[in-house]
Protein backbone atom coordinates (compact mmCIF):
# COMPACT_ATOMS: atom_id res chain seq x y z
CA UNK A 1 0.00 0.00 0.00
CA UNK A 2 1.16 3.51 -0.75
CA UNK A 3 0.81 6.51 1.56
CA UNK A 4 -2.36 7.81 -0.10
CA UNK A 5 -4.13 4.48 0.35
CA UNK A 6 -3.15 4.35 4.02
CA UNK A 7 -4.35 7.92 4.59
CA UNK A 8 -7.70 7.30 2.88
CA UNK A 9 -8.32 4.25 5.05
CA UNK A 10 -7.19 6.12 8.17
CA UNK A 11 -9.71 8.91 7.53
CA UNK A 12 -12.43 6.34 6.85
CA UNK A 13 -11.70 4.43 10.06
CA UNK A 14 -11.76 7.66 12.11
CA UNK A 15 -15.10 8.62 10.54
CA UNK A 16 -16.49 5.14 11.23
CA UNK A 17 -15.41 5.17 14.87
CA UNK A 18 -16.66 8.72 15.46
CA UNK A 19 -20.06 7.90 13.93
CA UNK A 20 -20.48 4.54 15.65
CA UNK A 21 -20.20 5.89 19.20
CA UNK A 22 -23.24 8.22 19.24
CA UNK A 23 -24.98 5.82 16.85
CA UNK A 24 -25.14 3.20 19.63
CA UNK A 25 -27.37 5.46 21.71
CA UNK A 26 -29.53 6.35 18.71
CA UNK A 27 -30.20 2.66 18.12
CA UNK A 28 -30.86 1.94 21.79
CA UNK A 29 -33.21 4.92 22.06
CA UNK A 30 -35.03 3.77 18.90
CA UNK A 31 -34.48 7.11 17.16
CA UNK A 32 -32.22 5.81 14.39
CA UNK A 33 -34.14 7.88 11.82
CA UNK A 34 -32.95 10.98 13.67
CA UNK A 35 -29.45 10.41 12.28
CA UNK A 36 -30.89 10.69 8.77
CA UNK A 37 -32.76 13.83 9.72
CA UNK A 38 -29.81 15.55 11.40
CA UNK A 39 -27.34 14.55 8.68
CA UNK A 40 -29.52 16.47 6.20
CA UNK A 41 -30.71 19.42 8.28
CA UNK A 42 -27.22 20.42 9.44
CA UNK A 43 -26.85 21.74 5.91
CA UNK A 44 -29.20 24.55 6.92
CA UNK A 45 -26.91 25.45 9.83
CA UNK A 46 -23.90 25.43 7.51
CA UNK A 47 -25.69 27.75 5.10
CA UNK A 48 -26.69 30.25 7.77
CA UNK A 49 -23.24 30.04 9.31
CA UNK A 50 -21.63 30.83 5.96
CA UNK A 51 -24.02 33.75 5.44
CA UNK A 52 -22.83 35.24 8.73
CA UNK A 53 -19.08 34.50 8.71
CA UNK A 54 -18.47 34.35 4.94
CA UNK A 55 -15.92 31.54 5.17
CA UNK A 56 -16.84 27.98 4.23
CA UNK A 57 -13.85 26.64 6.21
CA UNK A 58 -14.64 28.48 9.44
CA UNK A 59 -14.87 26.21 12.50
CA UNK A 60 -17.89 28.25 13.56
CA UNK A 61 -19.89 26.39 10.92
CA UNK A 62 -19.73 23.33 13.16
CA UNK A 63 -21.49 25.27 15.90
CA UNK A 64 -24.18 26.43 13.49
CA UNK A 65 -24.57 22.85 12.25
CA UNK A 66 -24.94 21.60 15.82
CA UNK A 67 -27.55 24.28 16.47
CA UNK A 68 -29.40 23.13 13.35
CA UNK A 69 -29.40 19.58 14.66
CA UNK A 70 -30.82 20.74 17.98
CA UNK A 71 -33.46 22.74 16.07
CA UNK A 72 -34.45 19.56 14.24
CA UNK A 73 -34.88 17.71 17.51
CA UNK A 74 -36.79 20.61 19.08
CA UNK A 75 -39.25 20.89 16.20
CA UNK A 76 -39.75 17.13 16.24
CA UNK A 77 -40.47 17.23 19.97
CA UNK A 78 -42.97 20.07 19.47
CA UNK A 79 -44.83 18.00 16.88
CA UNK A 80 -44.84 15.01 19.21
CA UNK A 81 -46.32 17.07 22.03
CA UNK A 82 -49.37 17.77 19.88
CA UNK A 83 -50.06 13.99 19.99
CA UNK A 84 -51.34 14.21 16.45
CA UNK A 85 -48.45 12.36 14.81
CA UNK A 86 -46.08 9.52 15.70
CA UNK A 87 -42.34 10.00 16.15
CA UNK A 88 -41.35 8.65 12.74
CA UNK A 89 -43.92 10.90 11.05
CA UNK A 90 -42.73 13.93 13.03
CA UNK A 91 -39.13 13.35 11.95
CA UNK A 92 -40.21 12.80 8.34
CA UNK A 93 -42.11 16.12 8.40
CA UNK A 94 -39.33 18.22 9.94
CA UNK A 95 -36.14 17.24 8.14
CA UNK A 96 -37.38 17.48 4.51
CA UNK A 97 -38.67 20.97 5.27
CA UNK A 98 -35.38 22.20 6.78
CA UNK A 99 -33.27 20.46 4.17
CA UNK A 100 -35.37 21.91 1.36
CA UNK A 101 -34.90 25.44 2.75
CA UNK A 102 -31.13 24.90 2.73
CA UNK A 103 -31.17 23.59 -0.85
CA UNK A 104 -33.25 26.57 -2.04
CA UNK A 105 -30.90 29.08 -0.37
CA UNK A 106 -27.84 27.37 -1.90
CA UNK A 107 -29.31 27.28 -5.39
CA UNK A 108 -30.39 30.92 -5.27
CA UNK A 109 -27.39 32.51 -3.57
CA UNK A 110 -24.32 30.25 -3.55
CA UNK A 111 -24.25 28.51 -6.89
CA UNK A 112 -20.64 29.60 -7.57
CA UNK A 113 -19.27 28.64 -4.16
CA UNK A 114 -18.09 25.23 -2.99
CA UNK A 115 -21.18 24.74 -0.88
CA UNK A 116 -23.26 22.39 -2.97
CA UNK A 117 -25.65 19.58 -2.13
CA UNK A 118 -23.71 16.95 -4.11
CA UNK A 119 -20.60 17.46 -2.00
CA UNK A 120 -22.62 17.17 1.19
CA UNK A 121 -24.59 14.10 0.13
CA UNK A 122 -21.90 12.08 -1.61
CA UNK A 123 -18.43 13.14 -0.50
CA UNK A 124 -15.27 11.71 -2.02
CA UNK A 125 -12.67 10.02 0.15
CA UNK A 126 -10.25 9.71 -2.75
CA UNK A 127 -9.49 13.43 -2.43
CA UNK A 128 -8.69 13.24 1.30
CA UNK A 129 -4.87 12.95 0.86
CA UNK A 130 -4.76 16.17 -1.21
CA UNK A 131 -6.36 18.38 1.46
CA UNK A 132 -3.61 18.50 4.08
CA UNK A 133 -2.69 20.41 7.21
CA UNK A 134 0.41 20.44 9.40
CA UNK A 135 0.00 20.22 13.16
CA UNK A 136 2.50 19.33 15.85
CA UNK A 137 5.11 18.76 13.15
CA UNK A 138 2.99 16.15 11.35
CA UNK A 139 1.64 16.77 7.85
CA UNK A 140 -1.55 14.75 7.50
CA UNK A 141 -4.86 15.04 5.64
CA UNK A 142 -7.26 17.50 7.28
CA UNK A 143 -9.73 14.66 7.61
CA UNK A 144 -7.37 12.95 10.06
CA UNK A 145 -7.18 16.04 12.26
CA UNK A 146 -10.88 16.90 12.05
CA UNK A 147 -12.29 13.41 12.53
CA UNK A 148 -9.62 12.59 15.10
CA UNK A 149 -10.78 15.61 17.11
CA UNK A 150 -14.44 14.64 16.70
CA UNK A 151 -13.69 11.06 17.75
CA UNK A 152 -11.75 12.28 20.79
CA UNK A 153 -14.63 14.60 21.71
CA UNK A 154 -17.17 11.77 21.46
CA UNK A 155 -14.94 9.49 23.55
CA UNK A 156 -14.58 12.15 26.25
CA UNK A 157 -18.32 12.88 26.33
CA UNK A 158 -19.22 9.20 26.61
CA UNK A 159 -16.55 8.55 29.24
CA UNK A 160 -17.57 11.55 31.37
CA UNK A 161 -21.33 11.08 31.02
CA UNK A 162 -21.42 7.30 30.65
CA UNK A 163 -23.57 6.74 33.73
CA UNK A 164 -26.02 9.49 32.78
CA UNK A 165 -26.29 8.33 29.17
CA UNK A 166 -26.81 4.73 30.21
CA UNK A 167 -29.46 5.59 32.79
CA UNK A 168 -31.34 8.03 30.56
CA UNK A 169 -31.26 5.57 27.66
CA UNK A 170 -32.63 2.56 29.53
CA UNK A 171 -34.81 4.24 32.19
CA UNK A 172 -35.47 7.94 31.69
CA UNK A 173 -38.01 8.01 34.55
CA UNK A 174 -35.41 6.73 37.03
CA UNK A 175 -32.87 9.21 35.63
CA UNK A 176 -35.31 12.08 36.28
CA UNK A 177 -36.07 10.76 39.78
CA UNK A 178 -32.34 10.73 40.57
CA UNK A 179 -31.98 14.36 39.55
CA UNK A 180 -30.68 13.98 35.99
CA UNK A 181 -32.33 15.76 33.08
CA UNK A 182 -33.22 13.24 30.35
CA UNK A 183 -34.15 16.10 27.99
CA UNK A 184 -30.77 17.80 28.45
CA UNK A 185 -28.96 14.52 27.89
CA UNK A 186 -31.05 13.91 24.78
CA UNK A 187 -30.26 17.31 23.30
CA UNK A 188 -26.59 16.93 24.18
CA UNK A 189 -26.52 13.60 22.36
CA UNK A 190 -28.17 15.13 19.30
CA UNK A 191 -25.65 17.97 19.34
CA UNK A 192 -22.88 15.37 19.34
CA UNK A 193 -24.56 13.64 16.37
CA UNK A 194 -24.71 16.99 14.55
CA UNK A 195 -21.04 17.79 15.14
CA UNK A 196 -20.02 14.30 14.03
CA UNK A 197 -22.15 14.52 10.89
CA UNK A 198 -20.86 17.91 9.77
CA UNK A 199 -17.27 16.88 10.51
CA UNK A 200 -17.63 13.87 8.22
CA UNK A 201 -19.52 15.59 5.41
CA UNK A 202 -16.57 16.86 3.43
CA UNK A 203 -14.96 13.41 3.38
CA UNK A 204 -17.68 10.78 3.09
CA UNK A 205 -21.00 12.60 2.59
CA UNK A 206 -24.21 12.22 4.55
CA UNK A 207 -25.18 8.84 3.05
CA UNK A 208 -22.18 7.07 4.55
CA UNK A 209 -22.58 9.03 7.80
CA UNK A 210 -26.09 7.58 8.17
CA UNK A 211 -24.87 4.07 7.33
CA UNK A 212 -21.98 4.25 9.81
CA UNK A 213 -24.16 5.64 12.59
CA UNK A 214 -26.80 2.94 12.32
CA UNK A 215 -25.57 -0.29 10.70
CA UNK A 216 -22.54 -1.04 12.97
CA UNK A 217 -24.47 -0.30 16.21
CA UNK A 218 -27.42 -2.35 14.93
CA UNK A 219 -25.06 -5.25 14.18
CA UNK A 220 -23.41 -4.88 17.60
CA UNK A 221 -26.85 -4.90 19.24
CA UNK A 222 -27.34 -8.40 17.85
CA UNK A 223 -24.04 -9.55 19.34
CA UNK A 224 -24.20 -8.38 22.95
CA UNK A 225 -26.41 -7.09 25.77
CA UNK A 226 -23.65 -5.10 27.48
CA UNK A 227 -23.43 -1.40 26.65
CA UNK A 228 -19.64 -1.11 26.79
CA UNK A 229 -19.27 -4.14 24.54
CA UNK A 230 -21.82 -2.71 22.13
CA UNK A 231 -19.78 0.50 21.92
CA UNK A 232 -16.58 -1.49 21.29
CA UNK A 233 -18.16 -3.84 18.74
CA UNK A 234 -19.75 -0.90 16.91
CA UNK A 235 -16.39 0.81 16.49
CA UNK A 236 -14.73 -2.43 15.33
CA UNK A 237 -17.51 -3.25 12.86
CA UNK A 238 -17.50 0.31 11.53
CA UNK A 239 -13.72 0.24 11.07
CA UNK A 240 -13.88 -3.17 9.38
CA UNK A 241 -16.64 -1.90 7.06
CA UNK A 242 -14.54 1.13 6.14
CA UNK A 243 -11.45 -0.91 5.29
CA UNK A 244 -13.38 -3.65 3.47
CA UNK A 245 -15.36 -1.02 1.57
CA UNK A 246 -12.20 0.73 0.41
CA UNK A 247 -10.75 -2.45 -1.08
CA UNK A 248 -14.08 -3.42 -2.58
CA UNK A 249 -14.23 0.01 -4.25
CA UNK A 250 -10.74 -0.43 -5.67
CA UNK A 251 -11.56 -3.90 -6.94
CA UNK A 252 -14.88 -2.93 -8.53
CA UNK A 253 -13.84 0.62 -9.52
CA UNK A 254 -16.82 2.24 -7.78
CA UNK A 255 -17.39 5.14 -5.38
CA UNK A 256 -15.53 4.55 -2.11
CA UNK A 257 -18.25 5.91 0.18
CA UNK A 258 -20.89 3.84 -1.59
CA UNK A 259 -18.80 0.67 -1.23
CA UNK A 260 -18.25 1.36 2.46
CA UNK A 261 -21.97 1.91 3.01
CA UNK A 262 -22.62 -1.38 1.24
CA UNK A 263 -20.14 -3.18 3.49
CA UNK A 264 -21.91 -1.88 6.60
CA UNK A 265 -24.97 -3.66 5.24
CA UNK A 266 -22.95 -6.81 4.60
CA UNK A 267 -21.64 -6.86 8.18
CA UNK A 268 -25.14 -6.23 9.54
CA UNK A 269 -26.52 -9.06 7.42
CA UNK A 270 -23.79 -11.37 8.71
CA UNK A 271 -24.70 -10.48 12.30
CA UNK A 272 -28.41 -10.86 11.55
CA UNK A 273 -27.82 -14.36 10.23
CA UNK A 274 -25.01 -15.68 12.44
CA UNK A 275 -25.12 -13.78 15.77
CA UNK A 276 -24.51 -16.37 18.54
CA UNK A 277 -27.86 -15.87 20.29
CA UNK A 278 -30.03 -13.68 18.05
CA UNK A 279 -28.95 -14.74 14.55
CA UNK A 280 -31.62 -16.10 12.24
CA UNK A 281 -29.55 -19.18 11.39
CA UNK A 282 -28.89 -19.86 15.07
CA UNK A 283 -32.59 -19.39 15.85
CA UNK A 284 -33.51 -21.82 13.08
CA UNK A 285 -31.03 -24.39 14.39
CA UNK A 286 -32.38 -23.94 17.91
CA UNK A 287 -35.94 -24.47 16.68
CA UNK A 288 -34.84 -27.61 14.86
CA UNK A 289 -33.08 -28.93 17.97
CA UNK A 290 -36.16 -28.21 20.09
CA UNK A 291 -38.37 -29.95 17.54
CA UNK A 292 -36.13 -33.02 17.50
CA UNK A 293 -35.87 -33.08 21.31
CA UNK A 294 -39.65 -32.74 21.63
CA UNK A 295 -40.14 -35.60 19.16
CA UNK A 296 -37.77 -37.82 21.14
CA UNK A 297 -39.49 -36.98 24.42
CA UNK A 298 -42.91 -37.72 22.88
CA UNK A 299 -41.53 -41.06 21.73
CA UNK A 300 -40.46 -41.92 25.28
CA UNK A 301 -43.83 -40.87 26.70
CA UNK A 302 -45.64 -42.93 24.06
CA UNK A 303 -43.56 -46.02 24.86
CA UNK A 304 -44.02 -45.71 28.61
CA UNK A 305 -47.80 -45.31 28.31
CA UNK A 306 -48.15 -48.53 26.34
CA UNK A 307 -45.49 -50.46 28.21
CA UNK A 308 -46.78 -53.70 29.78
CA UNK A 309 -50.21 -53.32 28.18
CA UNK A 310 -52.06 -55.63 25.86
CA UNK A 311 -51.30 -53.39 22.88
CA UNK A 312 -47.57 -53.00 23.60
CA UNK A 313 -46.65 -55.31 20.75
CA UNK A 314 -48.59 -53.11 18.32
CA UNK A 315 -48.10 -49.61 19.75
CA UNK A 316 -44.42 -49.75 20.59
CA UNK A 317 -43.18 -50.46 17.09
CA UNK A 318 -41.43 -48.21 14.61
CA UNK A 319 -44.07 -48.82 11.96
CA UNK A 320 -46.89 -47.74 14.28
CA UNK A 321 -45.35 -44.34 15.14
CA UNK A 322 -46.23 -42.70 11.83
CA UNK A 323 -49.92 -43.54 12.23
CA UNK A 324 -50.24 -43.03 15.99
CA UNK A 325 -48.27 -39.79 16.32
CA UNK A 326 -48.92 -38.51 12.80
CA UNK A 327 -45.19 -38.35 12.09
CA UNK A 328 -43.41 -38.68 8.80
CA UNK A 329 -41.28 -41.76 8.40
CA UNK A 330 -38.11 -39.63 8.45
CA UNK A 331 -39.11 -37.89 11.69
CA UNK A 332 -39.99 -41.20 13.35
CA UNK A 333 -36.69 -42.80 12.36
CA UNK A 334 -34.73 -39.74 13.51
CA UNK A 335 -36.45 -39.75 16.93
CA UNK A 336 -35.82 -43.48 17.36
CA UNK A 337 -32.18 -43.12 16.31
CA UNK A 338 -31.59 -40.24 18.76
CA UNK A 339 -33.26 -42.10 21.64
CA UNK A 340 -31.31 -45.27 20.82
CA UNK A 341 -28.02 -43.40 20.56
CA UNK A 342 -28.70 -41.71 23.91
CA UNK A 343 -29.30 -45.07 25.55
CA UNK A 344 -32.97 -44.37 26.28
CA UNK A 345 -34.40 -47.24 24.24
CA UNK A 346 -33.32 -50.52 22.73
CA UNK A 347 -34.55 -51.95 19.48
CA UNK A 348 -35.25 -55.53 18.53
CA UNK A 349 -36.35 -55.80 14.90
CA UNK A 350 -39.37 -53.45 14.73
CA UNK A 351 -40.04 -53.49 18.49
CA UNK A 352 -38.97 -50.63 20.76
CA UNK A 353 -38.20 -51.08 24.46
CA UNK A 354 -37.48 -48.46 27.12
CA UNK A 355 -34.31 -48.69 29.17
CA UNK A 356 -34.32 -47.72 32.85
CA UNK A 357 -32.72 -44.43 31.91
CA UNK A 358 -35.29 -43.77 29.20
CA UNK A 359 -38.10 -44.60 31.62
CA UNK A 360 -36.78 -41.99 34.07
CA UNK A 361 -36.58 -39.39 31.31
CA UNK A 362 -40.19 -40.14 30.31
CA UNK A 363 -41.33 -39.74 33.94
CA UNK A 364 -39.51 -36.38 34.17
CA UNK A 365 -41.20 -35.19 30.97
CA UNK A 366 -44.65 -36.19 32.23
CA UNK A 367 -43.99 -34.52 35.58
CA UNK A 368 -43.27 -31.09 34.06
Amino acid sequence: MNQAQIEIQLVAVLVAAACALPGVFLVLRRVALMSDAISHTVLLGIVFGFMLVGDVRSPLLILFAAASGVLTVSLTELLLKTRRVKEDAAIALVFPALFSIAVIIINRNFGNIHLDTDAVLLGELAFAPFNRAELLGANLPKGVWIMGAVLLLNLILIAVFYKELKLATFDSALAAALGFSPALIHYGLMASVSVTAVGAFDHVGSILVIALMIAPPAAAYLLTDRLWRMLLYSVLIGAASAIAGYWAARTLNVNISGAMATMTGVFFLAALLFAPERGLVVKALQRDRRRRRFATEMLLVHLTRHEQTEREGIENTLGHLTGELNWTDALARAAVLRAETSGWITRQADRLFLTDRGRRIAQQVQGR
